[in-house]
C-alpha cells in the first residue's frame, strides 16, 4: 500500500540511500501526533526506526467539528472528533496514547523577537544562565496574557562580540541573546488543554502549525538558504520563514479554504457541501472565454435535491477569485510587516489543502512578487499515498518533529523529558480546580 515500504534490490552500492542514524533529539519509543484543524482532525502514531526515519504504526482522521479558525469553539464537538481520530489510530497501532504532540494554530499565534541582556559578571556562562534568559523572554509574554510556545535562540553576543554559536563555558560580563518567541493567547491554550484533558490526553509538546508544514514541505537546501512556506488550510492561512535551518518568523490570517466555500454557498444559494464540490471540481484562478457558456449544475438551498439549477462557471469563478486574491494580499502584507529584508525567505512554497486550486501558484507569484512552487509533504513509511498530499503537510511535519527534525541545536526551553509540555501545565491547573 505504501511505496516507501518497497525494499531496494541488490546489495549496497552507490545507489543505496544514506543511513543518517537516529537524531539525538528524536522521541524515544512510540509517540503520537494530533493535527487539530478547522476541516479535519488527524492522529498518527509513529516510532523512529534504527535508520533515523519515522514509521507510522497507526493513523486515523475525522472531519473536524467544534473548531473554527484554528480555535476550539465547541468543546463537546471537538472532543468527539478527536476521540474518533485517536481511537482509530490506537486500534491500528494496538496501543493506548496518554500524550501527544499537537499543532498550534489557536490563540492568534504571533512571532516576536526579543533582545535579552543577562549579567554574567566575569564568570563562565552556564546552561542555567541560558535557561534563565529563555525564562525572562517567556515572562515578558506572560505579562501580556500570552504563553510562549517556542523560544528559539537565534544568536548570542558576549560583551561586544556577536556571532557566538554556543556561549556555554565562555567568560564575559554580559550575555546578549536574540530570542525568537512564538506565542499565543493563554485563554485559547487553556481551552485547547481542556479539550485534550476531556480526551484523556496530555499535550506533551506544541509545534507551530506553519513550522510543522515547513519541516515536511521544504527540502534541506530550502531550509538552509531560506524559503517561506505558506500553508493554506481550511480555516486559516499561515506562513513560516526559514533560513540557516532556523525559524525566523511566523504569521497567520484567519482566512482559508472554508471561507471560499462559504462565499460560494451564499453567492449561489446552495449548500456548503454543494459549494465545496463545485470549488473542488471546477474552481480555478484562470478564466477563459468558455466560462460564460459552460453551465454547472447544483441544487438550490431549500429544494429537495432532485430539482437542479444551472449557473455559468464564470459566476462561480467571480466569487472564488476575489477571496483567494484577498487572502494572498493579506499574507503579502504580513511578510512586509515582518521587515525581514528583501532576501529573507525569498522563494515561496505553497502547501495545504487550499493550495491545490488550479492557477494558485501563478496567482501567488503575481501577488507576492516571488518565485513560487507547490509543495507536498515528504512520504512517511507505513502510510497510504493519500497522506502524500498538501493537506497533510502539517500532520507529517509533526511526525518529523517527533523524529528530531527542526529542533534547535541549543534548546533550553524544556525541562526533562517527562515534564515538558505547555498545555500539561494548564491541564494540571484545571485538574486542581475542577
Amino acid at each position: 500500500m505504501n511505496a516507501l515500504s518497497r525494499q531496494a534490490e541488490g546489495g549496497p552500492g552507490p545507489q543505496a540511500p544514506p543511513q543518517r542514524g537516529r537524531h539525538p533529539r528524536a522521541r524515544a519509543g512510540t509517540f503520537g501526533v494530533l493535527d487539530i484543524g478547522s476541516t479535519k482532525v488527524v492522529c498518527i502514531i509513529a516510532r523512529v526506526e534504527p535508520d533515523g526515519m519515522p514509521r507510522a504504526l497507526g493513523f486515523g482522521w475525522q472531519r473536524s467539528h467544534g473548531v473554527k479558525g484554528g480555535n476550539v469553539v465547541d468543546l463537546s464537538a471537538a472532543e468527539r472528533a478527536v476521540r474518533a481520530a485517536v481511537a482509530h489510530a490506537e486500534e491500528m497501532a494496538d496501543l493506548k496514547l496518554s500524550g501527544i504532540i499537537a499543532n498550534l494554530s489557536c490563540g492568534q499565534p504571533e512571532s516576536r523577537q526579543h533582545h535579552v541582556q543577562w549579567v554574567i559578571a566575569g564568570r563562565a556562562v552556564t546552561e542555567a544562565d541560558l535557561r534563565a534568559v529563555v525564562g525572562e523572554g517567556k515572562r515578558r509574554m506572560a505579562d501580556e496574557g500570552r504563553e510562549a510556545v517556542h523560544a528559539l535562540p537565534l544568536g548570542f553576543t558576549l560583551d561586544a562580540t556577536p556571532g557566538v554559536a554556543d556561549p556555554r563555558g565562555m567568560i564575559c560580563e554580559t550575555l546578549g541573546v536574540r530570542l525568537h518567541l512564538v506565542d499565543a493567547s493563554s485563554a485559547s491554550l487553556r481551552n485547547l488543554g481542556t479539550g485534550l484533558m476531556r480526551c484523556d490526553l496530555d499535550a506533551e509538546e506544541l509545534v507551530s502549525a506553519p513550522y510543522a508544514a515547513a519541516l515536511s514541505a521544504l527540502v534541506e537546501d530550502e531550509r538552509e538558504l531560506g524559503a517561506t512556506v505558506i500553508d493554506m488550510g481550511g480555516g486559516t492561512t499561515s506562513l513560516a520563514v526559514m533560513q540557516d535551518g532556523m525559524l525566523l518568523h511566523t504569521a497567520q490570517v484567519p482566512v482559508g479554504g472554508w471561507q471560499v466555500t462559504n462565499d460560494l454557498a451564499r453567492g449561489l444559494s446552495t449548500s456548503l457541501d454543494q459549494a465545496e464540490r463545485l470549488k473542488t471540481m471546477h474552481g480555478s484562478m484562470f478564466g477563459t472565454i468558455e466560462d460564460e457558456r459552460e453551465m454547472l449544475s447544483l441544487s438550490r438551498t431549500g429544494e429537495d435535491g432532485d430539482i437542479l439549477s444551472r449557473v455559468p462557471r464564470a459566476q462561480m469563478l467571480s466569487i472564488v477569485r476575489p477571496r483567494v486574491e484577498e487572502t494572498l494580499e493579506l499574507i503579502r502584507d504580513r511578510l512586509q510587516d515582518a521587515a525581514l529584508g528583501a532576501e529573507a525567505g525569498q522563494p515561496v512554497v505553497l502547501t495545504g489543502g487550499a493550495s491545490q486550486l488550479v492557477g494558485m501558484r501563478e496567482t501567488a507569484s503575481r501577488i507576492l512578487g516571488r518565485q513560487v512552487r507547490l509543495g507536498r509533504p515528504q512520504p512517511l513509511r507505513g502510510l497510504p499515498d493519500t497522506f502524500h498530499a498538501p493537506g497533510f503537510a502539517t500532520t507529517l511535519g509533526l511526525v518529523a518533529w517527533g523524529a528530531g527534525e527542526g529542533r534547535p541545536a541549543l534548546d533550553f526551553d524544556h525541562g526533562p523529558q517527562g515534564s515538558r509540555g505547555y498545555l500539561t501545565r494548564f491541564v494540571n491547573w484545571l485538574r486542581d480546580r475542577v
